[in-house]
């Protein structure tokens, strides 16, 4: 095993990675000579425009697909030039992926959905575990339940239950509320924000709802496969014409903060939330 990482604080590592699709003409760099590193038990977002790299990103670093060049460590594993059978279990075990189309087989009811990965690994179902699982995402009363007769923030959180099973230490979510509606959203985001301060989960998510982004620890921005802006919430939203330029929005707070200050209100370049725009305003009054 190859020891890609000095400092164990980080999970995830990578390293000058390329990712090119197409030919000729239409070949595209969908990811240019990216390099970052995800801290162990930190909330990560990653967010851009449609076609920036993010998604693609997630892949390479999931072994979902293989980069151009470039290198990939998790947990100080070089992914891609381990080359032993187990490297699948090794990345299942480290990683869970969960994504926006909620992968579920829809023959298989919800307590099957969730224990399948289980038995892809040949790890023991222990029906305690499995029901404490489906206490915790609140569809205890779903069990039996086929997926077809869940709505979409339901069966998000079965897919999210499936990968708590696997009990990895990393979760990647790609856009993960891209087809819920805003209670979906909500509960979808609760589950994840809880994996993270309750079990210290490593969470990576890309996502384009910027009231999400608030969530996170640390939010990468990118932008035709580069990574462009880095930074805690309050300083990527601090910038809001950055982010504008780059075509993306910022929150709603944010956003109703900045015009406010062009009108010549004096007001925070750090407000991210509703609470924190009413605080601020309430010293007009």
């Amino acid at each position: 095993m190859e020891r890609g990482l000095e400092d164990m604080s980080s999970i995830l590592k990578v390293e000058d990675l390329v990712k090119y699709y197409g030919e000729g003409e239409n070949q595209v760099r969908a990811v240019d000579h990216t390099s970052l590193q995800i801290e162990r038990g930190k909330f990560t977002a990653i967010v851009g425009r449609s076609g920036s790299g993010k998604s693609t990103l997630l892949h390479l670093i999931g072994g979902l697909d293989r980069p151009d060049s470039g290198k990939v460590w998790i947990d100080g594993t070089d992914i891609y030039s381990r080359k032993d059978d187990k490297l699948a279990q090794f990345r299942r075990k480290k990683i869970g992926f969960i994504f926006q189309d909620f992968n579920l087989i829809p023959s298989l009811n919800v307590w099957e959905n969730i224990v399948l990965p289980l038995g892809l690994d040949n790890r023991k179902v222990k029906p305690r575990e499995v029901e404490d699982i489906l206490k915790k995402i609140g569809l205890q009363d779903k069990k039996d339940a086929m997926p077809s007769a869940l709505s979409g923030g339901q069966k998000q959180r079965v897919a999210i239950a499936g990968i708590m099973a696997m009990e990895p230490e990393c979760i990647v979510l790609d856009e993960p509320t891209a087809m819920l509606d805003p209670e979906g959203r909500r509960h979808v985001l609760s589950l994840v924000k809880a994996l993270n301060k309750e079990k210290n989960i490593t969470i990576l998510m890309v996502t384009h709802h910027m009231e999400e982004v608030i969530l996170a620890d640390r939010i990468i921005v990118m932008d035709q496969g580069k990574i462009v802006m880095e930074g805690k919430p309050k300083e990527i939203f601090s910038r809001v014409d950055e982010m504008k330029t780059l075509g993306l929005e910022v929150p709603y707070a944010t956003e109703l903060a900045w015009e406010l200050k062009k009108e010549g209100v004096n007001l925070s370049d750090t407000i991210t939330t509703k609470e924190e725009l009413v605080e601020e305003l309430c010293q007009f009054v």
